[in-house]
């Protein structure tokens, strides 16, 4: 589910409202986690598979991939000298510890953007003892590629940006993965690509 601030919501109901004259009737969002997107739409635009949420007085329409990328995002319209528009992202838990928190940048930088093409996304449940322990998602919950991802992307880029992680850990339960990128039968170990 997105979020909308209150000021995101006003602006697209000013949109909406400015436009209707031309059948403009709903927000779409697409794209993933690294490149989302948002235009308005008339009503010709809806596909039959779109999900449709309720975005606070206007619909909010997204394809079904879009809708997994960027569920729990947060939108809000940013109005400054620099720059004017809206932007999607996402919460990063702000961690009290230093390490922690360099961690998750190198994800939130680094990782995600990359695994996000395939459906995927890497979380941080924390920092133990010098190790990141991880948690994959989306596409790459159960994907035959993880362990791959795992050793030449997610464990190479902690490290060497985070010298004092000796250690990256996945914790996450394979077993669950609802919608892998690959499944693990397609996947022939090392020479596979990342997921």
């Amino acid at each position: 589910m997105l979020h909308f601030t209150d000021t995101a919501r006003e602006r697209v109901q000013q949109f909406l409202e400015a436009q209707k004259g031309q059948g403009v009737t709903a927000l779409r969002i697409a794209g993933t986690r690294a490149e989302p997107k948002l235009w308005l739409v008339k009503d010709e635009d809806r596909d039959e598979g779109d999900a449709v949420y309720d975005g606070g007085g206007f619909d909010v329409l997204m394809d079904p991939l879009s809708a997994q990328q960027l569920d729990g995002a947060s939108v809000d319209f940013v109005d400054d000298v620099m720059k004017s528009g809206f932007r999607v992202y996402f919460e990063s838990p702000t961690w009290d510890d230093p390490v922690a928190q360099k961690v998750q940048d190198v994800l939130d930088t680094m990782v995600n953007p990359g695994v996000a093409g395939h459906g995927g996304e890497v979380k941080l449940v924390g920092v133990e003892e010098g190790k990141a322990i991880i948690e994959f998602g989306g596409g790459c919950q159960g994907c035959g590629a993880a362990d791959v991802t795992l050793k030449h992307g997610v464990d190479r880029m902690v490290k060497e940006q985070v010298p004092e992680i000796v250690a990256v850990v996945d914790t996450t339960d394979h077993a669950a993965g609802e919608n892998p990128y690959y499944l693990p039968h397609e996947v022939d170990g090392e020479s596979s690509p990342l997921a």
